[in-house]
């Protein structure tokens, strides 16, 4: 492809509302264009890289035995009302009436719609296990739309939904899947995690999520420094440590009350006291969907777990409660509020089990108690593994690891359902013996569009893209100093034709523009390899060729040079 022939709008400042590094270099280089908050144009250069995600994400599929199909993006509400989850997902569902004022959605997923098609397909057992999948546009009205191709409205996926008879053979296609993901990003050449994750929207009851490594990643997730466990920060399981304060006196000193005035953050009243904050428990009020009003309990460095406080509280929806109804129901003002003689339900985390010489709030204006002993003087109506995991927690999986932090870009994510769509869908086969039977599902996606994001935040430089061999528009990048010169010209169009024959994806610099601008728009644009043609080399039958991803430059000559480039070409995509 000629570079002259081909849109690749390059810019030389970074747009103004981008705000991590893919962002920045999508729009630079001329791959994407915003049309509205969170919804972008595809240039060809774009598109190019995202065929290339897809004919990976094709292959492995396929090879797991899964088959291609195709869904509409749009769905009746009476699906999603069956599901339950027309109310329960929220206003990220953009909902919209059509010219006979039925009620639709268009699919941020596609659990509704593939049910539906099975449970008017499929009859017998002797039909199962089959996995299906599909390519395809999805639309996620997302309240706050941001980081480019990270976490658009807009968006491509690949969707897969597995049919089972049994939980065995389920969990069988679930371990498959897991396998083929691997296989999938590390073709696409990323650096990646598995780690376990909550279920979210989509239900069931276990789900990994596959986490490409980088520092802008939104998601934060946990791992053994010693083992293979790893989690998003979310789902991570705490073990319970030694209570702190379990190791002075045996006998705790009397509760004491102490005048904070106006102090009313751990911070401050820790700093008020000279007392560290691990000394001090937390009382947080949440109110649940039910509109309960209950008392959180958590070590003063330690922040609670929203998804966990839902489950033990088995609630679909938890929300911190503001001040007047904290004021309301226990009778304080947050900040000053403690477990002594509270009036609500309490449930405490782990690390507050036993805890001596602990500090909390006195339930009244600018006063706190010391020397509080839990055993002593408040008794929670449960304890739970409530907090967020942090580094340096003891590893729940084994016995000599601790937990590392590190930043993520979820690019996929595996679930086990279960049942949850078949039962209340009425997706069901008849066994052996006539019996009608749920069917058993699993759900696997992959964020296409995402992770073209996520292989530039994790492949980039001061001066551009690096694309992977596997994902890159093109492999070459042919760069003729100065095209109009007969001599080059003739040089870099038989290379450029050669190359094609024997199967290499090129693109030839034919632009009337000044080497410098070339250079920095190659560089920019991070196609892996760059072959500059120019009179001095070519004098002596040479040309240059320079790695994008270590600058390493060598003079090859030009009788060799397609023999060398198959070569370098072959060693990469194999590596």
């Amino acid at each position: 492809m000629l570079w002259s022939k081909t849109l690749i709008p390059t810019l030389k400042e970074d747009p103004a509302d981008a705000e991590v590094i893919s962002h920045k270099l999508l729009v630079r280089a001329g791959f994407i264009k915003q049309v509205s908050r969170g919804v972008y144009d595809y240039f060809p250069l774009a598109l190019r890289v995202i065929r290339k995600i897809e004919q990976i994400v094709r292959e492995e599929m396929n090879r797991a035995g899964a088959q291609e199909l195709l869904m509409p993006i749009s769905a009746p509400a009476e699906l999603w009302q069956e599901s339950g989850r027309w109310e329960m997902y929220g206003k990220e569902l953009l909902r919209f009436k059509d010219r006979n004022e039925r009620d639709f959605c268009l699919g941020p997923t596609h659990e509704e719609i593939v049910t539906d098609l099975v449970r008017r397909s499929v009859r017998s057992y002797r039909e199962l296990p089959f996995n299906l999948y599909q390519i395809q546009t999805k639309f996620r009205d997302e309240p706050r739309p941001r980081f480019g191709l990270m976490r658009g409205r807009e968006f491509i996926m690949k969707d897969a939904y597995s049919f089972h008879t049994d939980v065995e053979d389920c969990r069988r296609e679930y371990d498959n899947m897991v396998q083929t993901y691997k296989r999938i990003f590390t073709r696409c050449g990323l650096s990646f995690r598995p780690v376990e994750a909550d279920t979210g929207a989509i239900g069931g009851n276990q789900s990994h999520e596959f986490q490409v490594l980088a520092e802008s990643g939104e998601d934060a997730i946990v791992s053994c420094n010693t083992c293979d466990y790893a989690a998003n920060v979310e789902k991570a399981e705490v073990r319970a440590a030694r209570p702190a304060g379990r190791d002075i006196a045996e006998e705790s000193p009397q509760l004491e009350k102490v005048s904070t005035p106006g102090k009313k953050s751990v911070a401050e009243v820790a700093e008020y006291l000279k007392l560290p904050v691990e000394r001090f428990i937390k009382t947080l009020v949440f109110k649940t969907d039910s509109g309960e009003f209950v008392a959180a309990l958590v070590r003063g460095d330690h922040e609670i777990n929203d998804l966990k406080l839902r489950a033990v509280l088995g609630a679909r929806e938890i929300a911190l409660a503001d001040e007047a109804s904290v004021a309301a129901a226990a009778g304080a003002m947050p900040g000053f509020l403690g477990p002594i003689g509270l009036k609500l339900r309490m449930i405490a985390d782990l690390s507050v089990h036993g805890m001596r010489a602990a500090v909390t709030g006195a339930n009244e204006a600018d006063a706190h108690f010391i020397q509080v002993d839990q055993e002593r003087d408040f008794t929670p109506s449960a304890f739970a593994d409530l907090r967020l995991a942090v580094s340096g927690d003891p590893c729940p999986r084994c016995d000599s690891g601790t937990l590392e932090t590190h930043r993520g870009i979820e690019v996929g994510q595996v679930f086990y359902l279960g049942t949850k769509y078949s039962v209340a869908m009425g997706a069901t086969y008849l066994d052996a013996e006539g019996r009608e039977r749920p069917i058993e599902m699993g759900c696997y996606g992959i964020g296409i569009s995402r992770l073209v994001a996520a292989a530039i935040e994790q492949n980039h430089d001061a001066n551009g893209i690096i694309w992977p061999f596997s994902l890159a528009p093109f492999q070459v990048l042919l760069l003729p100093i100065n095209y109009k010169d007969k001599a080059i010209r003739e040089a870099a169009d038989k290379l450029y034709q050669e190359l094609q024959q024997n199967g290499v994806e090129v693109l030839l610099d034919d632009r009337d523009e000044r080497p410098g601008v070339k250079f920095k728009d190659a560089d920019l644009v991070g196609i892996p390899l760059r072959v500059t043609l120019g009179a001095k080399g070519l004098e002596k039958g040479c040309i240059e060729l320079r790695s994008r991803r270590d600058s390493k430059t060598e003079e090859i000559p030009v009788a060799d040079s397609v023999t060398k480039i198959r070569a370098v070409l072959t060693q990469a995509l194999q590596a």
